[in-house]
């Protein structure tokens, strides 16, 4: 479940709650279209790129509030001189005051976007598939009654599969948690089943995950076991992830890429020592800043697309 779905519920439990979407944006925007903001007469929670927008989106679901539950508004922002911003591009939100009668598809999300119906007092929900090209431009007509909107429930991430649960894996999981980057997490060592978030898994099925590695995918291999290594990024680099790194000293990256050739596997897009170059230190939390800032520089082609 998206993390906006889940605080919506239990905001709800507590009291009225107010919902900003970025249905659109053009030029220079500073968070992209799906993106979400729950507001309360309190407080709010998520962000829809900070500064002058923010602030007036705020006041305004703040406003909304003060209306009846389901009431709506859809509205576009120049980011110029109108909100003291100098960004130059267009957003295009909505702003609702949730209607509890209208928020069951939040008990059991069931597909990759919700179809909004904006009707006359609601704004409707439902679950649909992931269509190209749904949202509305933002310079396009607003809009209104009886409009049709899908929207991704949330933001596009990148699939990463991290193998190994010790200390630098383990630092990675965290600096990964809030980030565009959607983790599957495997190590084979018992102690693994105490660790919250990885999956024990024999190295069978973890050669068999790397082998499979969709496009866009990126694999990090760190376990406690060279030769387990060495299987996983085999399997990887003989398959179609787009990104194949481990952890390693230059000596064990000299004698993989040796065996690599050896066995036929063709080894150039195997990035070791894995890390963005110039981050340096040895300890774990160290590594995981490096590991997972270099994930977040890699081209984001193969799993933006909506």
């Amino acid at each position: 479940m998206a993390e906006w779905l889940r605080v919506a519920q239990g905001l709800l439990a507590r009291g009225p709650v107010a919902l900003v979407s970025v249905l659109a944006t053009e030029g220079s925007a500073p968070r992209a279209a799906g993106t979400k903001m729950l507001v309360t007469p309190a407080g709010a929670h998520g962000t829809i790129g900070g500064g002058n927008l923010e602030f007036t989106a705020i006041a305004q679901a703040r406003a909304a509030l003060a209306r009846a539950p389901g009431s709506w508004a859809v509205q576009d922002y120049p980011l110029g001189p109108l909100l003291g911003q100098c960004c130059g591009g267009r957003v295009r939100l909505l702003i609702e005051h949730l209607d509890p009668a209208q928020c069951g598809f939040l008990e059991e999300p069931a597909g990759e976007t919700l179809i909004l119906e904006l009707a006359e007092g609601s704004v409707r929900r439902s679950y649909g598939k992931r269509l190209p090209g749904s949202v509305l431009p933002a310079r396009g007509e607003k809009p209104g009654v009886g409009g049709r909107i899908v929207e991704p429930i949330e933001a596009p991430s990148r699939k990463v599969l991290l193998f190994g649960a010790g200390h630098v894996g383990q630092a990675i999981a965290r600096v990964c948690a809030g980030l565009p980057l959607s983790l599957g997490w495997f190590d084979m060592r018992e102690e693994t089943s105490a660790t919250p978030g990885a999956m024990r898994a024999t190295s069978e099925t973890m050669e068999s995950c790397a082998a499979r590695a969709t496009p866009g995918t990126a694999v990090v291999i760190l376990t406690h076991d060279h030769g387990l290594d060495y299987r996983l990024a085999a399997a990887a680099l003989r398959g179609r992830a787009e990104f194949v790194g481990m952890i390693g000293s230059a000596t064990k990256r000299a004698r993989f890429l040796s065996r690599l050739r050896a066995d036929g596997v063709d080894p150039s897009r195997l990035t070791c020592p894995i890390g963005l170059p110039g981050i340096s230190g040895k300890q774990p939390e160290v590594i995981a800043i490096a590991v997972v800032a270099q994930l977040l520089t890699l081209p984001k082609d193969e799993y933006e697309q909506i």
